[in-house]
């Protein structure tokens, strides 16, 4: 089991048993004006679960990483996550991270760390890659796992409280 896809487990549901407790009236509230809602910041994490869940798999199968990106307001926007049930939110979330961890540790080594000088991990990383360095697949892994955590603690700094994961490229 690969620590970084341990700790998204961990994480997840650690955040499910907190955010169980916040009524839909405040996981609808933006937590500064201009901000996202609580239920806005997890369906943005649905998004990113259903964007790398893709990314990782085709990863297996190519030399590369270069994805698509997309456009994550718009996104948030035109699913009107702010208006979805927001137990139905914690449910897909939690389940789409699971389903990411598995994949994750089903990754063979040789394939997770394998080097790739070509990426585009400086426009699409939460901590990005010069485009002159090469990336590897755990590197953006880890860094999916990094990108959820500080989203998390946008909603409760209590939340993935802990240290963040190392980000080393390799």
């Amino acid at each position: 089991m690969l620590d970084f896809a341990a700790d998204l487990r961990k994480t997840v549901s650690d955040a499910v048993r907190t955010l169980r407790g916040l009524s839909a009236d405040a996981a609808a509230r933006p937590l500064a004006p201009g901000k996202w809602s609580p239920k806005q910041i997890i369906g943005h994490l649905i998004d990113s679960a259903s964007n790398n869940h893709q990314r990782f798999v085709r990863a297996q199968f190519r030399d590369d990483l270069v994805f698509d990106g997309y456009a994550q307001d718009d996104w948030v926007r035109v699913q009107r996550y702010e208006s979805a049930d927001w137990l139905t939110l914690l449910d897909l979330w939690q389940a789409f991270n699971l389903h990411i961890a598995a994949v994750m540790d089903a990754v063979p080594d040789a394939v997770r760390l394998r080097p790739r000088p070509v990426h585009n991990l400086y426009r699409l990383a939460w901590e990005t890659v010069p485009p002159e360095e090469p990336a590897s697949l755990q590197y953006f892994m880890r860094d999916y796992v990094n990108h959820l955590r500080h989203h998390l603690r946008q909603i409760d700094p209590r939340l993935a409280a802990a240290p963040v994961l190392q980000r080393t490229r390799g």
